[in-house]
């Protein structure tokens, strides 16, 4: 474990050399939705490959590179692409750019994804406030060696997205004549879709939405004591009784229809958001 504590310090001193600007806020973008990183001003970009220790993001819809610089009257450091575990990366690679990011500075971190929605209420192209997820990764990014200068060996999970950033972020959909809707996100690993019966299982155990994704950076940002708002972009229907094939393309599609009111509602948070 004190190696990997030295890794992120070395990526973040590697950083640190490239930008001036200290984040208050991480931001995790997901897929179709990194377009968001383009409206961040006096930005610094820095792809991964020249990261120390960083991973290579090798999915259609992320950039793979980390911009830093000013949203909304924050300095923030924005994901442009996230790592998945069934890209082959170990949990604890999937979620190192959180680490990095929380000894940059951040103290609030916004992840967000495209997912498919299970609950008959919603429809492809809401946005999601997580209020609470199931890991049905098969794994967890804390397993291994405990270094308590990250976080304490057994992290509380019991409010794992903020309420405080949950009220806020509905304020602002208010403001903006955005609807949301709120619910469960269940993580899988990925990378096959769900069967139908999968779908209905999972459904049945709580989840609104599924997806592959998010989960494991939300454990490491608890861990690190990071307050957290997760949003999810529902690009496609996933009702086992209905279930349509799907490609990963129509989900990238959905995405891009859905951004204007997504990145309208992330700029809305970030503007009112104490850190």
């Amino acid at each position: 474990m004190a190696q990997r504590y030295e890794q992120i310090e070395e990526a973040r001193d590697f950083i640190r050399k490239k930008t001036d600007r200290r984040p208050e806020v991480g931001l995790i973008l997901g897929s179709g939705l990194g377009d968001l990183a383009h409206d961040i001003e006096e930005a610094d970009v820095i792809p991964y490959s020249e990261i120390p220790h960083f991973p290579v993001s090798t999915v259609e819809g992320h950039a793979g590179q980390l911009v830093i610089g000013r949203l909304s009257g924050k300095t923030v450091a924005a994901m442009q692409g996230r790592f998945h575990f069934y890209e082959g990366y170990t949990q604890q690679e999937v979620v190192f750019p959180v680490y990095v990011m929380r000894a940059l500075g951040i103290e609030v971190l916004i992840a967000t994804n495209a997912c498919g929605g299970m609950n008959s209420a919603f429809q492809a192209g809401d946005l999601m406030l997580i209020e609470d997820h199931i890991n049905f990764t098969g794994s967890n990014p804390l397993i291994g060696p405990n270094d308590s200068r990250l976080g304490p060996r057994f992290p509380d999970m019991s409010q794992a997205y903020d309420r405080g950033l949950i009220d806020l972020a509905h304020r602002v959909a208010d403001e903006q004549g955005i609807r949301l809707q709120q619910g469960v996100y269940a993580a899988i690993s990925g990378p096959a879709y769900m069967t139908p019966s999968e779908l209905i299982m999972l459904r049945n155990l709580g989840g609104d939405t599924v997806g592959m994704s998010t989960v494991p950076e939300v454990m490491a940002a608890r861990h690190a004591g990071l307050r957290v708002l997760g949003i999810s972009c529902i690009t496609d229907m996933a009702i086992g009784e209905e279930l349509e094939p799907l490609t990963h393309e129509q989900v990238v599609e959905v995405a891009n229809q859905t951004k204007p009111r997504f990145i309208r509602l992330v700029k809305g948070i970030l503007a009112e958001v104490k850190v």
